[in-house]
């Protein structure tokens, strides 16, 4: 399956996939601004079916932000996020990103160990930052080609 970049014709989908694996986190006009800015990276990985993943960010400067990276939970374990966060990594550096970095819960084992799988390193934590009292951790890392 090939990551594709989404667009506002991906709304629909993008809000079923945030119901199944982000408990709705955002809202439709919160997707509407992913799907739309141009200064935001909003890429999918689609089947015949469904949308199985996402993966946003906003480029700032020479920064991508991710966002959000969601993979449908009947689908996980395969490699999608991987894919997803390799692919969204990839395009913000054509576009001249040179770090990115993301906010993680973290109890949320699997993510923590595929970030630092790609090289993110936590350089802080926001205490109690998400709605159930989980601490967030702040990573970064370098996705520039080392000259």
């Amino acid at each position: 399956m090939a990551v594709i970049t989404l667009d506002k014709s991906w709304l629909r989908a993008c809000l079923v996939l945030d119901n199944r694996a982000l408990d709705s986190l955002w809202t439709e006009n919160q997707w509407c601004r992913e799907l739309e800015e141009p200064h935001r990276l909003c890429l999918g990985l689609p089947d015949s079916r469904a949308l199985l993943g996402v993966a946003c960010g906003w480029c700032v400067v020479d920064e991508l932000h991710i966002t959000a990276i969601a993979v449908d939970p009947a689908v996980r374990r395969r490699g999608y996020g991987r894919d997803l966060l390799v692919a969204l990594l990839q395009r913000a550096r054509q576009n001249g990103a040179i770090y990115a970095t993301l906010e993680v819960a973290s109890n949320n084992v699997s993510a923590v160990r595929l970030y630092a799988d790609c090289k993110f390193q936590t350089a802080g934590i926001r205490h109690n930052y998400y709605s159930d009292g989980s601490d967030a951790l702040i990573q970064w890392c370098r996705i520039a080609n080392d000259s």
